[in-house]
């Protein structure tokens, strides 16, 4: 993924300052399902109260809707914000409760 460049008086940042929310690592198997009911596995491979990174061999594209569905919890929908490969960035459409985003991490770390 191409990262912007910046003319002064802009300053380059370093990826920690990029980010919007505090993200975790984690190793946890889903479901992901889109808008057409395609329902499959995926590796939930860290987490923020924003969104969450997975890895999966089904093929996703920027822009696609999806719902995530976790352990015990209903499904969570977001939207796939980049690709690289197997990899994928989705972003929440509502961010996680503070309580349920702990909930999840202490889920995927165990």
């Amino acid at each position: 993924m191409d990262r912007p460049t910046f003319s002064p008086p802009f300053t380059p940042v370093s990826d920690s300052e990029h980010r919007r929310a505090l993200r975790r690592a984690i190793k946890m198997r889903a479901h992901l399902r889109d808008r057409g009911q395609t329902r499959f596995e995926i590796d939930v491979v860290d987490l923020s109260a924003s969104g969450f990174r997975a890895e999966t061999s089904f093929t996703l594209w920027p822009g696609t809707v999806v719902w995530l569905t976790l352990p015990g919890l209903s499904p969570l929908e977001a939207v796939v914000a980049w690709r690289d490969k197997f990899k994928y960035g989705c972003a929440f459409a509502k961010p996680l409760h503070p309580a349920v985003f702990d909930h999840i991490v202490a889920l995927g770390n165990r």
